[in-house]
């Protein structure tokens, strides 16, 4: 197997940018998901950055995505907003759910903006960042765009990984970030493991007959494991009725596979809140108490064989500082299919 090989962020920007636009998605718009879905790779998440693009392309031919949605408010009050993203591409209406939450919460405190009709738009970091940089504290959501899960102790599959993350600014040089499914490991990590010829590790997945299941090529035989047993199955429930029924959008057996049917509308569920810390306390003395209790934790001793105590984001601004020189270190698996949706559609492979 060849080494990986580094490419620069502008590289994948432009060469994800070019291929949307074969799809007839608009100039802005491509360069908007593409250069999100390069901040994915940037940040570690690179489960869902370039190399969702093939899931992407296989809806935007099928009908599945459309690529001129008219992504618009349908209900707003004071502090919130129900956004229809039109089956566009999933990260354009949640940047502008993003951009409204705060916007919302700069004069009501709080700004929570929900979506229907979505699809799949990355992780849940990439909106809660963005609140973190302005001093804000930030949460998002969404129903998984699969069912990988049966509620607890069942077998029907009728949830998702139903993704949370939270977002918080401290005085140091990385905020808080928390991105987590609600299973024990997401499907992405196992897709990749497919597409590497790796194994996966127990405990991640189960068989119909309750058994271990460790090949990422057969996991369509058994189902994801939620975190904590009943109590992850009882977040994902959560989750499912917070971003998807509340916002009229899919949840239970109306998720449709996004993987599996490119051509149907999923209708995505997803929400995305902003809350200005000011409405509440300080935010200098905000942001230096949550770094004073974090370096109380990175300071506790570690258990024998243990890594030192690390929180959720430590040490992202560094890694996305050093791809900028570095570049992202592409599996060559995956970039065989990079150069392979390139031929497919026409544009020059990432050089």
């Amino acid at each position: 197997m060849p080494e990986a090989v580094n490419t620069s962020p502008e590289a994948l920007r432009g060469f994800a940018s070019n291929v949307f636009r074969s799809l007839g998605v608009p100039d802005t718009d491509a360069a908007k998901v593409a250069g999100l879905m390069v901040e994915a790779d940037a940040y570690g998440y690179d489960t869902h950055g370039v190399f969702r693009l093939r899931q992407y392309v296989a809806r935007l031919r099928e009908g599945g995505c459309n690529p001129t949605p008219d992504i618009r408010v349908v209900a707003e009050r004071d502090a919130t907003a129900l956004i229809d993203g039109d089956d566009g591409l999933g990260h354009l209406a949640m940047m502008a759910a993003c951009d409204l939450a705060m916007n919302k919460a700069r004069s009501a405190g709080i700004g929570w903006v929900g979506i229907r009709r979505g699809n799949h738009a990355g992780p849940a970091a990439l909106y809660v960042r963005p609140q973190t940089e302005v001093g804000m504290i930030g949460l998002c959501a969404a129903v998984g765009s699969a069912n990988h899960v049966p509620p607890f102790g069942g077998t029907e599959l009728l949830l998702g990984t139903n993704p949370i993350a939270v977002g918080a600014p401290s005085s140091s040089v990385d905020p808080f970030i928390l991105d987590m499914a609600t299973t024990v490991a997401a499907m992405g990590k196992i897709k990749t493991l497919a597409q590497r010829g790796e194994q996966m590790p127990e405990g991640w997945m189960v068989g119909r007959d309750g058994r271990p299941l460790t090949d990422p090529q057969r996991k369509d035989e058994g189902f994801l494991l939620p975190i904590g047993g009943p109590k992850g199955f009882g977040l994902s429930v959560a989750i499912g009725l917070l971003a998807g029924t509340l916002n009229g959008a899919a949840f239970g057996s109306d998720v449709v596979d996004f993987t599996k049917h490119p051509e149907k509308s999923s209708n995505t569920g997803q929400f995305v809140a902003a809350i200005d810390i000011s409405a509440f306390v300080d935010p200098d003395l905000f942001e230096s108490s949550v770094e004073r209790i974090f370096n109380q934790m990175r300071d506790v001793a570690p258990l024998p064989d243990h890594p030192a105590v690390r929180l959720p984001g430590d040490g992202k601004s560094e890694r996305r500082k050093s791809v900028e020189t570095d570049g992202i270190a592409l599996h060559p698996k995956l970039r065989a299919e990079l150069d392979k949706i390139a031929s497919e559609v026409g544009v020059p492979p990432p050089t």
